[in-house]
């Protein structure tokens, strides 16, 4: 059975030249990057190349990138890292109804500790308005968390206006950027965000490594104690193999992104474009143009979104029904339901994010698979029948 992998979004494949880059670290290059010994020197010296390779990425400094073991860890020590400096207790901060899960639910501890949290609402096509910021904006507000592109829908937030709203009101700015990282030029120079976060595994590394970026000058309090690692912001022996991975990924990023990106958009286009040709009653989740290049949410009407998922599944198509870590939830995709998506509408919401090894004859096999398998559940819904006979 051929197999169609349409869910960059969730997890990327290994780049082959990851995948060679890390061998050395597999056998003779086992050593603590802690050690003081030729054993720790040689790894911690590749360790730090792979920093130095992250910051070349985004034009910061090497100083300004910490390690972690995740995107998920890099947004808890974002988040809680400022709600723990002195004389921060119990003030507020101000994100999104669409954040992931790694944003919302530290958010939602952090009120269970007596931390005020305002969600600002997003408009229909799931993007946050500037405005919506500005006005949620407290005398008391330390930091504006929100994400750069949205996991679900792909759509971009415009954080150069929400930053400058930020540091106007005299907050911090933190932008989880996992999915917009590689995708979409972040230049940290120019950006008005104080921390950003970003994840191995999205961009063609391995699971397990990811990071923050820490504007120079900027104290956070640790999450993580342990050890003086990653200078006393993130305790713990470091996950040499991630980090070595996630060097050579974003060095392989460096080189052709522009053209990458412009490839998965043509083809996403293509995708998107023949599916609303071929396949009637299709509704497009989020702006149309102000997304990921790689990335289209559609709601299937009339057709329950987990039996499509499966569906395509057994026909070798691997997608999404909303964010990998909400998976294991049965309820609706609550970003869609911050749009004001119709609920109905929603239950028929499937993700398809696009990227490296894709070609157009994935696209071609994959929009046949679709458009058969929408017809077969269509033709056991009540629903669609009686919409049917409506229209007629």
């Amino acid at each position: 059975m051929r197999r169609i992998y349409f869910d960059h979004n969730a997890s990327t494949p290994v780049h082959p030249d990851v995948a060679a880059a890390v061998q050395p670290f597999l056998g003779d290059l086992f050593g603590n990057p802690s050690s003081i010994h030729w054993a720790g020197r040689d790894v911690r010296k590749a360790m730090e190349d792979a920093r130095a390779e992250i910051a070349s990425f985004y034009g910061c400094r090497p100083l300004e990138v910490v390690l972690t073991s995740s995107g998920t860890e890099a947004d808890n020590l974002a988040v809680k890292g400022v709600a723990y400096r002195p004389g921060n207790a119990g003030k507020h901060i101000v994100t999104s109804q669409v954040e992931h899960p790694a944003i919302m639910n530290t958010c939602r501890f952090l009120e269970t500790q007596g931390f005020r949290v305002t969600y600002v609402p997003v408009n229909r096509h799931g993007i946050v308005e500037p405005d919506a910021v500005r006005g949620a904006m407290a005398k008391d507000t330390i930091l504006v968390s929100i994400m750069a592109a949205n996991n679900e829908t792909g759509c971009l937030m415009p954080i150069g206006e929400i930053g400058t709203i930020a540091r106007e009101a005299g907050a911090l700015m933190h932008t989880d950027a996992v999915q917009a990282t590689g995708k979409v030029p972040l230049a940290w120079e120019t950006l008005p965000v104080d921390l950003l976060t970003f994840s191995g595994h999205k961009v063609n590394g391995l699971k397990g490594a990811g990071g923050l970026l820490i504007r120079r000058g900027m104290e956070i309090e640790a999450v993580l104690h342990g050890g003086h690692q990653e200078r006393g912001r993130r305790g713990g022996t470091e996950n040499v193999v991630g980090i070595i991975a996630m060097g050579k990924a974003f060095s392989l990023l460096a080189g052709n992104m522009a053209e990458e990106a412009a490839e998965v958009r043509r083809l996403r286009d293509a995708f998107e474009r023949t599916l609303f040709t071929r396949i009637p009653d299709l509704v497009l989740n989020g702006h149309p143009t102000l997304r990921l290049p790689n990335t289209v949410n559609i709601s299937f009407r009339f057709v329950e979104g987990e039996a499509l998922l499966l569906n395509l599944d057994m026909m070798g198509i691997a997608c999404s029904s909303g964010s990998a870590c909400t998976s294991g939830s049965i309820e609706g995709s609550p970003v869609l339901a911050a749009m004001g998506a119709d609920p109905t509408d929603s239950q028929g919401a499937l993700r398809f994010s696009l990227g490296y090894g894709n070609t157009d004859d994935d696209v071609a096999y994959a929009v046949d698979a679709i458009e058969k398998v929408v017809d077969k559940l269509r033709a056991m819904s009540p629903l669609f029948h009686t919409q049917r006979a409506k229209v007629r």
